[in-house]
């Protein structure tokens, strides 16, 4: 049987019904399909699937998210042109199968015994011999040799110009035909499989019954029928949120502009959510301890579902698919970073909100997410320099090789679970947004325990870090002591005073009062007390070590510059521990002893408080306690095809097996009488593929039924 690109040939009385038919069955047509779809796919696995339109827009921008969207390339498998591409596969493929399936039928009982003596010479694979017995006996010895072989053979005589002449036609490897069959059915059954399992049957019923997808919010108890499936719908695949100790009987399903409820024939009660972990605190098993509530017959079935072992029920698949929050209770202390903000506490639900205010600003603090395990790797701490400027510290970057996913192959990895995180966003009045990432407990960093506060300004942005360091009782007390008492300036006057009176020897009054004059400016650059311009075209300077700088290049020559700096700093440093000092005697509190502990405190608390005026709030949250509440997050689907693409899938791997390693092999061989008790062979071996086994087999062909020796 000889391959061909041509399509299926009909008889009919219109030429475009002709040629389509013609176009549909064709192999350039099928293998264009599988081109379009194979590029459809590298386009969903690439851009994420059914993620919502701001994630689009921040990655592509307006304009291409525009573009995008109307493509449908943000729900490819599910878009109607790709819906109709697999119809069309499934037409061309299926009339490809009905083309050839009658010739290959054909083929298997065809044993081409009519070929001519001259066609077999025309052969690469030929060879001639005189055999010292007559045609017949000859052709029944060499066709007992191939039936012992495993060929299957025909024996044919027919008349010739000096007599009756025998011809043995042989064939083996005739299945490699049934991979073909195979192989292309296996195309028919995975695409059908994917047209019932993909989103067609819920788009029929959105096209022919009604359906819409639903935008609002509320209560799923109280959205429209026009919104839901029915329990009965044939295939589905959707979202199913659990909270510990609750029920739900409705799934999820997305849509482009809004979801669609699927109502459920049983109700899933979650009894626990379970986590288990290695010792390096990285998770092991994500498993849900479910009850499954039968509407219909009121039965009640307990069972586990794990992470690649789904339950099933009504022929309805339950996958555990990932976990989230389920409305855990937070407790937040309210910590001054800039501004007049004083500390408060406030209390609240994850996924709700509170109402805050900032004087005349109106705040809405959305309480986002809850982490009670982050594992981070602590391997090679001593890469990066402590004085690094923590505006830029990146927790995914700048301090990657101390808090970098716990996942890095080939690096080394010192894994540890540095305790809860807390996630929020500051909402104001106008609807902008900033989000937020706190950990509760302080991690160490450059030999220093550091609390971390993070914030991006949009999702696509990594998180940006604060680092905070803790006082002696390992909390973040001391620091706001202190940046409390930086703003107040009869503090900072008083610290002044003091440290005047420490770096001066008494009785030396003049140089007390200029050195209480440099200090009261370093001090008062330092809280921004007093104002500093910033050059042309750079953002205000609010305070910090960026307004003594500015100061410094305003007002000092730049050949002094580098001294100046020097002294102001060191001047600036000593009046700061001042100020602690007289923050802790303000708190009851003993003085702290001038250590190398205390030195680094001071270190990392003035990097804090130059860069806490450039956080975007008034105060940040830490996390004080909570209430943890689990919820999972189950995927079930009612796939039908499910069986069908397994089917496929058997078909397709047997296909292609049988095509690469069956070789449909052919051999011929006419004898012709050669006087009294002697014939004349003619012998010639066809192959599908020209290999170097066939080459071998023929030789050995040749010597079995030609006795020529090799």
């Amino acid at each position: 049987m000889t391959v061909s690109t041509q399509g299926l040939q009909i008889r009919t009385g219109s030429r475009f019904a002709s040629q389509l038919v013609e176009l549909l069955s064709s192999m350039r047509f099928a293998i264009s399909l599988l081109t379009v779809i194979c590029i459809a796919s590298v386009i969903g696995t690439v851009v994420k699937q059914h993620e919502p339109l701001n994630n689009y827009v921040n990655q592509f921008g307006p304009f291409w998210s525009d573009v995008f969207g109307s493509a449908r390339l943000f729900t490819v498998y599910s878009a109607w042109w790709f819906l109709l591409i697999l119809a069309f596969l499934v037409v061309s493929t299926s009339l490809c199968i009905a083309r050839n399936t009658p010739k290959i039928l054909v083929d298997f009982k065809a044993y081409k015994e009519n070929i001519r003596e001259q066609s077999l010479k025309a052969f690469p694979h030929r060879a001639e011999g005189a055999l010292p017995e007559t045609p017949e006996s000859a052709a029944n010895r060499i066709g007992q040799t191939l039936l012992g072989s495993g060929w299957k053979v025909k024996l044919q005589s027919r008349e010739s110009a000096g007599g009756t002449g025998w011809m043995v036609a042989a064939k083996a490897g005739s299945t490699n035909k049934i991979g073909y069959l195979a192989a292309h059915s296996a195309i028919v059954l995975v695409c059908l499989g994917g047209l019932l399992d993909g989103d067609l049957v819920v788009r029929a019923q959105m096209w022919f019954n009604g359906k819409t997808p639903f935008t609002g919010g509320g209560l799923i108890a109280d959205v429209a029928p026009q919104h839901r499936l029915s329990p009965s719908n044939p295939t589905f695949r959707g979202n199913l949120l659990v909270t510990e100790g609750t029920t739900a009987g409705t799934a999820i399903l997305a849509q482009s502009d809004g979801v669609l409820l699927q109502d459920l024939p049983f109700s899933v009660e979650l009894k626990k959510f379970i986590v288990e972990y290695y010792d390096t605190g990285m998770p092991r098993l994500f498993a849900s301890d479910i009850v499954i509530h039968d509407h219909e017959t009121g039965e009640k079935k307990a069972t586990r579902v794990e992470v690649n072992h789904p339950a099933s029920h009504r022929g309805i698949n339950i996958y555990q698919s990932s976990f989230d929050d389920g409305g855990s209770r937070v407790n937040l202390r309210a910590v001054p970073i800039n501004g007049p903000a004083k500390a408060f506490e406030v209390s609240g639900v994850i996924g709700g909100t509170s109402a805050l205010s900032n004087g005349d600003q109106k705040l809405t603090l959305e309480y986002t997410g809850l982490r009670v395990i982050n594992v981070e790797n602590f391997a090679n701490q001593g890469g990066e320099a402590s004085g690094t400027d923590v505006r830029k510290v990146d927790l995914r970057s700048s301090i990657e090789s101390r808090l970098g996913s716990g996942h890095r192959p080939g690096a080394e990895k010192t894994l540890r679970n540095v305790g809860p995180s807390f996630s929020y966003k500051l909402r104001d009045a106008a609807g902008q947004a900033v989000e937020y990432n706190n950990y509760m407990l302080p991690m160490e960093i450059d030999g220093s325990r550091m609390f971390l506060f993070g914030m991006r300004e949009t999702p696509s942005e990594p998180f940006r870090y604060l680092r905070i360091p803790a006082d002696d009782q390992d909390s973040i007390d001391g620091f706001v002591r202190l940046r409390a008492a930086l703003v107040d300036p009869a503090l900072r006057e008083l610290a002044v005073r003091r440290y005047a009176v420490s770096a001066v020897e008494a009785g030396r009054t003049e140089l007390s009062d200029a050195l209480q004059a440099s200090a009261g400016r370093a001090i008062g650059l330092f809280a921004g007390a007093e104002a500093t311009e910033a050059p042309a075209g750079d953002p205000p300077i609010k305070g910090g070590l960026q307004a003594v700088s500015a100061f410094l290049e305003s007002n000092v020559p730049e050949a002094e510059r580098e001294r100046a700096s020097d002294v102001l700093v060191r001047i600036l440093n000593g009046t700061l521990f001042e100020l602690l000092q007289v923050s802790r005697e303000r708190a009851g509190l003993q003085p702290l002893e001038r250590s190398d502990a205390t030195q680094q405190f001071m270190t990392h608390a003035v990097m804090s408080l130059s860069d806490a005026f450039y956080y975007p709030a008034p105060m940040t949250f830490q996390l004080k306690d909570f209430e943890h509440v689990q919820a999972s997050v189950f995927q079930v689907a009612r796939a039908p095809g499910q069986s069908i693409v397994y089917l496929g899938c058997v078909l397709l791997i047997l296909g292609v097996f049988v095509m690469l390693y069956v070789r449909e092999r052919r051999v011929w061989v006419w004898l012709s009488p050669a006087g009294a008790g002697h014939s004349q062979a003619t012998m010639a071996l066809s192959s599908n593929r020209k290999t170097m086994e066939a080459d071998q087999e023929f030789e050995v062909l040749k010597s079995q039924l030609l006795k020529v020796p090799s």
